[in-house]
């Protein structure tokens, strides 16, 4: 019997009443995909990143002597909440992003990765590492891993944010690999690829919020969606939750041009100062990502590996080779100003 269970037998006794489905029940359930539940979880308070702790983890195997799945899922809400079922249900939010799973689509012998501790900062449960030398040098450093279907945003070296995330699907639109920059940003963009009629008039919208593009040539943004369950989805694009994507937003430095624009509108202007640095890492998984070692007694949380020189990722698009060329001269040139 899982660590966790075990020291919960008391509050699953205690809240066995629970298990009964409710119209309460249900209506909680419906609310786990609100873009505002999962802020809560995403954007709690953080401390230094060395008063963080280490979090373990445990399996949680989906039984119930009725062998109904909604019974099953409420003794969950219950165990996790420590008696409470109303507590599980908001902490199930933090079982569904580490998972990549959805609690509707949990079934009778399904098993699931729970956490040891709960309610902490969101960063304690990333699989990027904390501090990045690779990343020291840089004031801000935006990293995309498909292996792990994950974001990790760096400043300094330190890590500031991560969040999951669903890349392009693997054999029709994958989201390329490299190295890039954040170009230009719109807060809201319908997307060229919404179905149209035959002449050629949008049936349906596909909306884009907090959009921030990172390859100009094939149209790859980073933007909003629902939350990003299963593995690689999107038509290229990088989707992830509102919280998250209108932090990246918010945070991201966009190019800077002559025109002083760094919408949609700037393409084709003088770019003046590339924006914020991007690396998309990984291989596309095959289904759900696993970030997780399953191990026998308990499952271990994998830390993503990271190139010891950013630079060492190679240019993604004919734009950052550009880029590449003009870093190269500018450093030759003060280089042999100095001297050396």
């Amino acid at each position: 019997m899982p660590r966790f269970v075990r020291s919960l037998l008391p509050a699953l006794l205690v809240g066995i009443a629970a298990f009964a489905v409710t119209d309460t029940a249900r209506a909680q359930a419906n609310a786990f995909y609100s873009q505002d539940s999962l802020r809560v979880i995403l954007e709690r308070p953080q401390v230094p990143l060395d008063e963080l702790p280490e979090v373990f983890y445990d399996y949680y195997v989906f039984r119930h002597p009725t062998d109904n799945i909604v019974n099953a899922r409420n003794q969950f809400y219950t165990v996790i909440g420590q008696g409470d079922p109303h507590l599980g249900i908001r902490r199930a939010r933090l079982v569904e992003l580490l998972n990549r799973r959805m609690m509707r689509e949990i079934e009778i012998g399904d098993t699931l990765v729970v956490p040891t501790e709960w309610d902490l900062d969101f960063r304690a449960y990333s699989p990027f590492p904390r501090h990045y030398a690779g990343a020291e040098s840089f004031d801000k450093l935006f990293i995309i891993h498909k292996s792990v279907q994950a974001f990790a945003a760096y400043e300094n070296g330190d890590l500031v944010r991560w969040g999951v995330v669903n890349t392009g699907e693997k054999d029709t639109s994958p989201t390329p690999t490299g190295r890039y920059n954040f170009n230009w940003r719109e807060e809201h963009r319908v997307s060229s690829l919404s179905p149209r009629d035959a002449q050629g008039n949008i049936t349906e919208s596909w909306d884009m919020y907090w959009v921030m593009n990172i390859h100009q040539e094939r149209g790859v943004h980073f933007h909003q969606y629902a939350m990003p369950s299963g593995g690689p989805t999107s038509h290229g694009c990088i989707r992830s939750v509102d919280a998250d994507a209108r932090w990246v937003y918010d945070w991201g430095e966009s190019w800077t041009t002559a025109s002083g624009r760094n919408d949609f509108a700037s393409i084709g202007t003088r770019i003046v100062k590339p924006g914020t640095t991007v690396l998309v890492l990984g291989d596309d998984p095959q289904d759900i990502p696993h970030p997780f070692m399953n191990r026998r007694r308990y499952p271990v949380l994998m830390r993503v590996p990271l190139p010891g020189d950013v630079y060492s990722v190679p240019a993604g698009s004919p734009q950052q080779t550009r880029w590449d060329r003009e870093r190269r001269a500018t450093a030759g040139r003060t280089t042999a100003a100095s001297g050396r």
